[in-house]
């Protein structure tokens, strides 16, 4: 059966989506955030098949003591009469006005296990806490934070000691993601869909990943800190300071040796990379940010062997 959709989304994840769903849908309308500095590919593939686009910063605004539905958003909305909504990378809050609106309800991604890592930085937490499998799941949302019974769920993605939020979400989990996307759909088209709810006793959740969690504590050992880097890349990025200027570290794995330099000590650094003590183990750290400069190779920083990052 083919069906009416309303796709929310952005990046390549929501255009790659888009893609696979015409196959068998008609699409016949797009949220997107406003246009920013570099253009959104799900925006453009929306634009240029035709398909109505709509970019909106917020679907809520704030009334008295808590929020209501943009009215206008919500006439808009309504004009499109889909039969489904599908989510997919949606980082907005969409009123219930919308979420519940169509026949079929609404579909939303998730890149974790659910119930484990709900949350908007589920990529991030899995690694700064040491989850060693990771998946995606496809989950009718309801009034709580990623907790609608599951449809789809695809696990068994292993996450290794040199992964970083990056490399498991773009090398692993957004292929998977795309899949299990169109598969729930299909599901629901069908009539076969089955929604199983969250194990609660099994839930966690995390909150977003900013500049206070990414801070480094050089008091703490050596894989803590190893997965707090690579879990804050590419973004925020870990940071520690040098002479009170900020420093962002990517490009980081555990090496061997310990030795009797202070946490947060430079050992060496050079064209392999920067060589940090830590209590417990060595890190090496392949680019920097200096400040509010460029990403760049942790050579080219100007650190000495025997200076203290703090």
């Amino acid at each position: 059966m083919t069906l009416r959709i309303a796709l929310f989304g952005q990046a390549e994840f929501g255009r790659d989506v888009l893609e696979r769903l015409q196959e068998q849908h008609r699409v016949v309308g797009v949220y997107t955030p406003p246009a920013g500095a570099r253009p959104d590919p799900l925006a453009e593939a929306a634009t240029a098949r035709g398909i109505p686009l709509f970019r909106h910063k917020r679907f809520r605004r704030k009334r008295g003591e808590g929020f209501e539905a943009v009215p206008e958003i919500l006439e808009e909305y309504a004009d499109l009469a889909a039969e489904l909504n599908v989510l997919a990378y949606v980082t907005a809050i969409l009123p219930a006005e919308i979420v519940d609106a169509p026949p079929r309800g609404s579909l939303c991604f998730h890149p974790s296990l659910l119930p484990r890592f709900r949350g908007g930085a589920a990529l991030a937490w899995q690694i700064i806490l040491g989850e060693r499998e990771s998946g995606v799941t496809v989950f009718r949302p309801d009034a709580g934070v990623d907790t609608g019974p599951i449809v789809v769920q695809k696990g068994g993605v292993a996450i290794e000691d040199t992964d970083t939020a990056g490399s498991l979400y773009f090398g692993k989990l957004y292929p998977l993601g795309v899949d299990a996307v169109v598969e729930a759909v299909a599901a629901v088209a069908d009539g076969s869909a089955r929604y199983r709810p969250q194990d609660e006793a099994r839930a966690s959740f995390q909150g977003l990943v900013g500049d206070a969690e990414a801070r480094l504590d050089w008091s703490r050992p050596a894989p803590e800190l190893d997965r707090r880097i690579r879990g804050c890349d590419p973004q925020p990025g870990a940071w520690c300071e040098r002479d009170g200027e900020r420093l962002r570290l990517y490009g980081a794995r555990l090496v061997p040796g310990e030795g009797d330099a202070p946490p947060g000590t430079v050992l060496a650094s050079d064209r392999g990379g920067l060589r940090l003590a830590a209590r417990g183990g060595r890190l090496l750290v392949g680019r920097l940010r200096v400040g509010g400069g460029p990403k760049l190779p942790a050579a080219d920083a100007g650190l000495r062997p025997g200076e203290r990052l703090a």
